[in-house]
């Protein structure tokens, strides 16, 4: 995929194409001596351009630049033809072609405005000393069966991606697509994400043209020892790699993120075979229902991590086939999640004690048996108003009160549900749909934290932790036994 240029959604192809457009709209205006040559270049460095876009696939953002660009070229190359009988040519009189002129360069500028507010994702150069590999792998709990479909010899399998510390690889290799291995699988999840949220399909279309910052099948670091693990469920509906940035800033420190993709539940997922299974959660509309709805799928998701968990351990043992033998901590493993993923990596780790920690991005609990657990918890939470269910922060408090261990929760100002994924990349900077943090600063703001997190509770990071949170929001910590405070 063209990269585009510094500060702008246009790739340079795209750059050229838009101002030759407005070359030919402006040109009528220009000085006598300077409309043929302006007109004539303008004329051919679009049609090269637009040809160009073409075939190298132009997205639909362009579509009213080439509206605009060919309803002012007739009028533009009109007054360079002789008429007959070897008059010269007429031009429009300024007051018919004034508001033509305003409408074309209208359309024009529609453009690069829907390229700014749906951009191909541009993905933060990650911070850490390690380069980022990905590898995907997809796997079959013999023992569980798939509780979405009524076949009896159907078992629950996941999908899940890995990213993880890497050694240097060669020259070019290309990196990885962001929403799947092939340009298939990205064009079908890309569609099954715009058909979940209600969308048409096109305005999804370049996510599938983004590339990441990691290396499909790099190998493995050569230095860090053992790997710490964080296993991610993403958000209801979501897909794997929605915490893309996210998961490649940890892995350049040293982690390896296994983000599980949850078939029946993430909007789209392609298994080896060839399936592509779609989503089959919804809301039916009664709260009643739609919370027993919510805390079964948790509870497949959180059975989900742990078999992941396990099978991850088997690989890092070398009883299973994996590309990380050896280079697991399987001993130091959180569970982190967004959304529904955050409540179901809450009930994982109350279920299983082999995890160690727990991130929960933004995600409401629905554990219907909440208990005591021994794990620290970090809980990123949106900023909270008149919106915000008032039973979402009562409830993620009673749970946090209910650890053996120090819990935090932190508020981020200006943030909303979908700060803590890759949407404010791609999406519109609407402050109530991916926050007003800024694209850049959304990413910052949810790996930092997790960072400071991590390397204080798995790998002994020591440090003010508590100082380091709150300099990222509103903070209140939850000591064993019930107490809390907030940091200021």
């Amino acid at each position: 995929m063209k990269e585009t240029l510094a500060g702008l959604p246009l790739s340079p192809l795209e750059v050229l194409l838009v101002a030759a457009a407005v070359a030919l709209v402006l040109a009528r205006w220009l000085p006598a001596g300077a409309r043929r040559p302006v007109t004539i270049a303008a004329a051919a460095l679009f049609l090269a351009s637009g040809a160009a876009s073409g075939v190298i696939g132009a997205r639909w953002h362009l579509l009213p630049v080439f509206a605009g660009a060919a309803a002012a070229l007739p009028f533009a190359l009109a007054p360079l033809l002789p008429r007959r009988g070897g008059r010269a040519p007429r031009r429009a009189r300024w007051w018919l072609a004034l508001p033509g002129s305003a409408l074309c360069l209208a359309l024009i500028a529609t453009g690069p405005v829907a390229s700014w507010a749906l951009p191909v994702p541009v993905f933060p150069e990650p911070s850490g000393q390690f380069p980022v590999g990905t590898a995907v792998l997809e796997l079959t709990d013999p023992g569980r069966p798939e509780p979405a479909t009524a076949a009896p010899d159907d078992r629950r399998t996941v999908v899940v991606q890995l990213w993880y510390p890497a050694g240097d690889s060669p020259a070019g290799n290309p990196r990885a697509r962001y929403l799947g291995a092939t340009e298939r699988e990205a064009r079908i999840v890309s569609d099954g994400l715009a058909a979940y949220s209600g969308a048409p399909g096109f305005i999804l279309d370049g996510l599938g043209r983004a590339r990441t910052h990691a290396v499909p099948g790099a190998p493995v670091a050569g230095r860090g020892g053992r790997f710490p693990v964080v296993l991610f469920s993403p958000g209801l509906g979501g897909v794997r790699t929605q915490n893309t940035a996210w998961a490649e800033e940890l892995a350049s420190h040293g982690y390896v993120v296994a983000a599980v993709e949850h078939p029946y539940d993430s909007a789209a997922v392609l298994l080896a075979d060839g399936r592509v299974v779609r989503t089959r959660v919804g809301s039916s509309g009664d709260d009643a229902e739609d919370e027993r709805r919510a805390a079964g799928w948790t509870a497949v998701r959180a059975a989900d991590l742990s078999f992941v968990r396990a099978e991850l351990g088997r690989i890092a043992r070398g009883e299973a086939a994996g590309p990380l033998t050896g280079r697991l901590d399987t001993d130091r493993v959180a569970a982190a999640g967004h959304s529904l993923g955050g409540g179901a990596a809450l009930q994982a780790a109350r279920q299983d004690p082999g995890f160690a920690a727990v991130i929960d991005l933004d995600g409401f609990p629905h554990d219907p048996a909440p208990a005591p657990y021994p794990q620290p918890v970090l809980a990123l939470t949106q900023e909270i108003g008149p919106a915000t269910d008032p039973d979402y922060l009562p409830k993620l408090t009673r749970v946090l009160d209910l650890g053996t261990a120090t819990g935090y929760r932190l508020t981020v100002p200006g943030a909303a549900h979908l700060t803590f994924t890759d949407a404010p990349l791609f999406l519109p900077p609407v402050p109530s749909l991916v926050g007003s943090l800024g694209r850049a600063e959304s990413v910052r703001t949810t790996t930092a934290p997790c960072l400071a997190f991590l390397d204080a509770v798995l790998r002994d990071g020591g440090g003010d932790l508590p100082a380091a949170l709150s300099a990222y929001g509103e903070l209140s910590v939850h000591r064993p036994g019930g107490g809390r405070r907030p940091v200021r």
